[in-house]
């Protein structure tokens, strides 16, 4: 009996991964332990074994695609056997169930899509021969002739991804333009980005074409279009879900930073003995800030519909920028770590978000984060909302503040702080006194680290 890969589940929030790119191919040899694919989720990459001895029968999903954890994506079987019958003929993938459903919507009178007929169509273009409704649908909503799209369904029928992989090489039209679209369009037009506008169909420039459709075409605009996908992808639109579902308000402070550096440089010169030599500015605004959200729980807390649940512990995210993109590991349990263990726990965290070893556990369940562009030299910024958090503290630069005039002007050096809130759940003023209550205790550092002796 064939064996099915499915993408495996990573962490209990992990709905779905990215398939980077296929390790073997169709007819090749594995063991069970044998790496067939990579894959990427918004926290971390990782391999999926094929979980068998056999041959690669079937890779049932293309690199790039986003699946859902616990669906298939390949069979592991012996030489010959049939793949089709242990996975339901899943081949078509999405095109399969596009197709199912156009089934239903085109009722009795026009299942037969293979004669062109599809009474129900909203397109007022030619419909291909063999499309799904989606594809139609979105040809349409695109002004784009679904006739003019190669397909690379089963049997060549045209599919979403294949009408999406048309609209990537052809120029972006104004709205009117889509309007009045016909089959030929100029290479590129004089609107706003190059778009195509109605008084570039009225009069066509030279070097008229008609756009090359196939999902290997290029037309060339400006520059070759990057696709935003992988973990950019995922994050692209967690930040935009974050914006959409949240009223964000920030808030900016500073805090006289004096103590707090000499004492960076008393600790920087102490020796490896006292194990506290690398401790860094960001080391200690971490211990500071899980010190005082246990005294304002209503800002160690998650949103989630109607529901707010505070927490009883500070679990701190700390925002990493990677090649990957960003990612936000989980210093647990930080209101109980002393200073060397929330430094010591901070960096092995980034450095395993840097090399890609991050286990998804350690990527999940925090319950306020920190992310510090100080070192970048940004003054103040706007930290978007980790949801289903209700607070995230942007870290900014030290710059001297100007604290006296008399006799002489006086200036000391303040860290900045932007704070993020969603207004939904907690007001201004209560986060004001959060960041106020902050600034003291980052103003006092000493004080606090020989409180916790």
């Amino acid at each position: 009996m064939a064996h099915i890969v499915i993408m495996p589940r990573q962490g209990n929030t992990v709905e779905s991964c990215i398939i980077v790119d296929w390790k073997v191919n169709e007819g090749d040899s594995v063991t069970e332990e044998t790496a067939v694919c990579s894959v990427e989720t918004d926290k971390a990459a990782f391999e999926v074994p094929a979980g068998a001895n056999g041959i690669v029968l079937k890779i049932l999903r293309p690199a790039g695609d986003d699946v859902p954890v616990l669906e298939p994506i390949a069979v592991i079987g012996a030489a010959g056997e049939s793949w089709d019958l242990e996975t339901g003929s899943r081949e078509q993938g999405a095109g399969s169930r596009e197709q199912g459903a156009g089934d239903r919507e085109q009722g009795a009178g026009s299942r037969d899509s293979s004669q062109g007929s599809d009474g129900n169509s909203l397109s007022s273009f030619p419909a291909a021969p063999c499309s799904s409704p989606r594809a139609r649908n979105l040809a349409e909503k695109e002004a784009l002739p679904i006739d003019m799209v190669s397909g690379t369904g089963p049997g060549g029928r045209v599919i979403e991804r294949d009408v999406k992989a048309a609209l990537e090489n052809r120029p972006a039209l104004t709205a009117a333009a889509k309007a009045a679209a016909p089959a030929v369009l100029p290479a590129s037009g004089t609107g706003l980005g190059g778009r195509i506008t109605t008084a570039d169909l009225a009069s066509p420039a030279p070097g008229l074409r008609s756009p090359v459709l196939g999902p290997q075409s290029v037309v060339p605009v400006f520059q070759s279009p990057v696709p935003i996908k992988g973990i950019r992808k995922i994050i692209s639109d967690k930040m935009h879900q974050s914006l959409a579902e949240t009223a964000q308000f920030t808030l900016n402070a500073s805090s006289p930073v004096g103590r707090l550096q000499d004492l960076r440089s008393r600790i920087k010169k102490s020796g490896e003995e006292t194990g506290l030599a690398k401790i860094t500015v960001n080391d200690l605004i971490l211990f500071a800030v899980s010190r005082v959200l246990v005294r304002y729980p209503y800002m160690n807390a998650h949103k989630t519909g109607d529901t707010l649940t505070t927490f009883e512990r500070v679990h701190l995210g700390l925002a990493v920028d990677t090649p990957r993109g960003l990612m936000v590991p989980v210093i647990r349990n930080a209101d109980q770590l002393s200073l060397i263990q929330i430094s010591s726990e901070a960096k092995r965290l980034a450095s395993a978000c840097q090399s890609g070893s991050i286990k998804p556990d350690e990527l999940s369940g925090s319950s306020f984060t920190v992310t510090n562009l100080g070192s970048l030299g940004i003054s103040s910024f706007t930290p978007v909302l980790n949801i289903p958090e209700v607070a995230i503290l942007g870290v900014c630069s030290i710059e001297p503040k100007l604290v006296s005039f008399s006799p002489t002007p006086v200036y000391e050096p303040h860290i900045g702080f932007s704070l993020t809130i969603n207004h939904q759940v907690v007001d201004g003023a209560p986060a004001a006194r959060f960041l106020k209550a902050l600034g003291k205790v980052v103003a006092d550092i000493d004080l606090w680290l020989i409180n916790q002796v």
